[in-house]
Order: C-alpha cells, then sequence, then structure tokens
C-alpha cells in the first residue's frame, strides 16, 4: 500500500497533484496532515500548501477557502488578485458546491440534512479551538450514503463493526461542519481524533494501516467567473481512503 499521495507526516516527498488549471485559477489535491498556510502554531520546518503550490508553479497563489488539516481533497486558489476576488464572491453567494466524501461509523439512512446550528471561531479561537463565548451561526448539511458495511471485526460487546460511506453537501461553510454534525448524531468520521471514536480510530489503524481521517473534498462546481461555462472539479480520495474502502468491501462481500 502506498498512501504518500494523501497523507503526510513530517516532509512532503513528492509534487503536489495538480487536478484543474487555467489562466485565472489552480485547483490541487490536498494531502490529508498537510495545512494551507502559514499561522502562529506552525513549525518553522513544517511544509505548507499555499508556499509548495506557489514554489511548484512558480507563481503566487491566493488561497479561496478552507480545508482542515486533517481532510484531504481540493483547495481552490486564484492566480492573481482580480480572480481570486471574483470566485471569492461566488463563495461568499454560495454559488459554489463542494461534495466531500467520509467513512463514518455505523449506519445510516440513505438521504437527511443536519440543520444545526455551530459555534463558529474567530481570531485567535481559530487556533486556540476555543468557540465558547462565540455566538452560533446557522449550518446545514446534505449528506447520502453510498454504500455500507458489515464487517467481522469485533468491539467491545459487539461481534461485529459497522460503517457507511458517505457522499457531502456543506450548504454553509462553518469550523469542523462536517465533522461536529456527524458527531452530534453519533456517527462520526473514522479517523477523527478531535470529534471522532478513539475505539474505532484505533481499531481501523490497526487493522488497515491508515491513520488519516477519512474525509476527502472529491467535487467542486461552479460557475466560470470569467467564461460563465459551468466547472466542475473532480478528483479521488486519495489512496489510503481508497484502500480502506475496498477492505471493507471485500470483508463485507466475505461475511
Amino acid at each position: 500500500m502506498d498512501e504518500t499521495d494523501d497523507f503526510i507526516n513530517e516532509e512532503l516527498t513528492r509534487p503536489i497533484a495538480i487536478v484543474y488549471r487555467d489562466d485565472h485559477y489552480i485547483a490541487v489535491f490536498k494531502p490529508a496532515g498537510l495545512i494551507i498556510h502559514r499561522s502562529k502554531l506552525t513549525l518553522p520546518h513544517e511544509p505548507v500548501l499555499m508556499q509548495a503550490v506557489r514554489d511548484q508553479i512558480g507563481q503566487f497563489v491566493y488561497p479561496m477557502h478552507r480545508l482542515d488539516r486533517p481532510t484531504a481533497g481540493i483547495v481552490l486558489f486564484g492566480l492573481n488578485s482580480e480572480s481570486a476576488g471574483k470566485l471569492g464572491q461566488l463563495f461568499i453567494d454560495r454559488k459554489i458546491d463542494k461534495y466531500y466524501q467520509a467513512l463514518v461509523r455505523g449506519h445510516v439512512d440513505f438521504q437527511f440534512t443536519i440543520d444545526r446550528p455551530l459555534r463558529e471561531k474567530f481570531g485567535e479561537d481559530w487556533e486556540k479551538g476555543s468557540t465558547q463565548d462565540n455566538p452560533e451561526q446557522a449550518a446545514t448539511t446534505h449528506f447520502t450514503c453510498i454504500e455500507d458495511y458489515v464487517v467481522p471485526w469485533p468491539l467491545g460487546d459487539f461481534s461485529s463493526s459497522r460503517y457507511s460511506l458517505l457522499e457531502i453537501k456543506p450548504i454553509t461553510g462553518r469550523w469542523h461542519q462536517i465533522r461536529r454534525h456527524l458527531n452530534h448524531i453519533a456517527k462520526p468520521v473514522i479517523g477523527d481524533h478531535r470529534h471522532g471514536d478513539h475505539r474505532h480510530n484505533q481499531m481501523m489503524h490497526e487493522r488497515t494501516g491508515v491513520y488519516r481521517m477519512l474525509l476527502s473534498a472529491v467535487r467542486v462546481d461552479f460557475r466560470h467567473p470569467y467564461t460563465q461555462e459551468m466547472v466542475t472539479i473532480s478528483t479521488g480520495r486519495g489512496s489510503g481512503f481508497d484502500y480502506v474502502v475496498q477492505m471493507l468491501r471485500t470483508l463485507t462481500v466475505n461475511a
């Protein structure tokens, strides 16, 4: 199993994968574990996606949205301040659709929506993880179950373990929104060490060797600000995520 393309620990071992590029924008696949831009908590030697992309293409880039450090997948950059401003307005107007896939604990309904306000993080709170004194803001996420699994992995009082592979469309963009919404209904993302289930995280790592959080941004749809054509940018989940899914499929079929 080669997991170097969707998870990093201390250094980048290969170029960042470019999944889309035109005269105005570039989209790349961010490996899990890689932070987008520097902050007060970033170590001096730590690789940063924005810098890696800039150095790779020899051009300054403008990050258009956030993606949590443990989440892999598509990150969009503007190639100049004007194009960044135009795409940024689409994000503000909620005219960009983002889709994720996640592996979660347990089985779920085929389709469901969570509409639950969340406390956002602002300023220094973004670094500290505190939301205690911040007001709640509207947060809505749509979920569709792609597959579900039952595997012969005993845990606690149960002789088997259940998981579901979800497609996720967040309508709003709050801090850790997908992860917090799923944790709220007791279906946490596997590998989520902040909001997840430690027992299932540990078992998944022991049985598959995959440590990363199994949440990936796999598709972005928007109308191009310059051409007015619809653009769909898509990518895979990452090799580690794919490896886990294939193992669960095999064990479910053979169970």
